[in-house]
């Protein structure tokens, strides 16, 4: 066990030499000290498998610091400029816009040269970047606004992710440093930025569909804009197959088709998307489609009737006077995502259909928010009890929106 000043004088003044000693403050504990700046810092050393000081995990001490030297040397010789790298973004000027590659190449070059005449040289390797390497500055410049008819809001699904070989960021289009983990990434269009600059791109998500790999158990507004689609080809397709066919049968929606043929066209489904054959041909039950309708609303990450908007639901179904409460639910509606308020319109009328033919159905309102409360909303926290408690406002909700779907949306 070795003192702080003990494992300075070992270090011997050399810049970017460490050791690892047994923590004095902390025994059993070790720390890792590091020359940097004429002086010694020590940092707290953890080890689950991988070694780290913060958040990112190195295989190798040597990775680790050598990472370490590089995010101490940008932060010290530019703290000011990175503090101040989101405020003039490329990626604003450009949007979804129709972007040429000579035009991202000369934004590119203008940055670079204001950079260099405020004399720094922190973002020298902007230099050794190859215009022909400009895949595109923003990807989805190349899909045109103008093309899409429902132009709905999602944020970008962003997480940590390193980068092989350099990278810039196409949001700033300033160099990302680091060994590894040097920004983020969004899974759903594949724009890499730096994670301070994640904070700051607009919620403008365009979904690449060669990400989308299924359609079921996939976000609702990430499936309609990657499909450029105003709801999800499932509901449609289901429900105009149910409508062309089932209208008249009895118990639609409260009775079950078999789970393997549910199943079946889940599947076809994933794998097909608008081109699954859901006719009677291949499935003469109607209740297979009603059953694989529901079963995409239970598989949804963020239910149809939001998690954010749930609890505003629950406490407008609890108001007393009838005026109030359906004034109350009309306000909660329009806090829904556009994607979200869309599909759940457009299913109201169907299901409010389907009343209006009750003699044949045999479902009322009632019935179906019997059937539909808890398939279209749930809370985030899956507390039974609180669960439980719920389940009859959640029947009151879906009821009063098929009931009253003519004035709520």
């Amino acid at each position: 066990m070795i003192s702080r000043e003990q494992a300075d004088e070992l270090l011997g003044g050399v810049e970017g030499a460490y050791l690892i000693r047994e923590s004095q403050r902390q025994p059993g504990s070790n720390t890792l000290a590091l020359r940097f700046g004429n002086q010694t810092l020590n940092y707290r050393l953890f080890y689950d498998g991988k070694h780290f000081v913060g958040e990112k995990r190195f295989e190798s001490i040597h990775d680790l610091v050598t990472d370490g030297l590089i995010t101490l040397y940008i932060e010290t010789k530019a703290s000011e400029y990175i503090s101040k790298m989101t405020t003039n973004p490329i990626y604003e000027h450009i949007g979804y816009a129709t972007l040429l590659r000579e035009q991202s190449s000369k934004r590119l070059l203008k940055a670079k040269r204001e950079m260099g005449r405020r004399g720094t040289v922190l973002w020298q390797p902007l230099k050794l970047f190859a215009y022909s390497q400009i895949t595109s500055v923003v990807r989805r410049a190349t899909l045109k606004q103008s093309e899409s008819n429902f132009n709905y809001e999602k944020s970008h699904n962003f997480k940590v992710h390193t980068f092989r070989g350099p990278h810039w960021c196409e949001y700033c289009a300033n160099f990302m440093w680091g060994l590894i983990a040097q920004g983020v990434s969004c899974s759903d269009c594949g724009l890499n930025v730096h994670k301070q600059c994640s904070k700051v791109v607009p919620n403008d998500c365009q979904p690449d569909l060669k990400r989308i790999k299924k359609v079921y158990c996939c976000d609702l507004t990430t499936l309609v804009k990657a499909h450029n689609m105003q709801r999800p080809m499932v509901v449609d397709m289901c429900i105009q197959e149910i409508e062309a066919r089932g209208m008249k049968s009895e118990g639609l929606y409260r009775l079950s088709g078999f789970t393997e043929h549910v199943e079946d066209v889940k599947m076809a489904f994933d794998r097909d998307g608008d081109k699954a054959d859901i006719s009677a041909n291949a499935y003469p039950d109607i209740n297979v489609i009603t059953g694989a309708l529901k079963l995409y609303f239970r598989d949804l990450p963020i239910p149809l009737i939001t998690f954010d908007s749930y609890p505003k639901f629950i406490e407008a179904a609890k108001i007393a006077n009838a005026d109030d409460r359906l004034e109350a639910i009309h306000e909660t509606l329009l806090l829904l995502p556009p994607a979200h308020y869309e599909t759940l319109r457009y299913l109201m009328a169907h299901l409010k259909k389907i009343t209006l033919n009750q003699k044949h159905t045999l479902m009322t309102p009632e019935n179906l928010g019997i059937v539909f409360g808890p398939t279209l909303m749930r809370p985030a926290d899956q507390d039974t009890l609180a669960t439980l408690n719920d389940m009859r406002y959640q029947r009151l909700i879906v009821q009063l929106l098929i009931a009253n779907e003519d004035i709520l949306f």
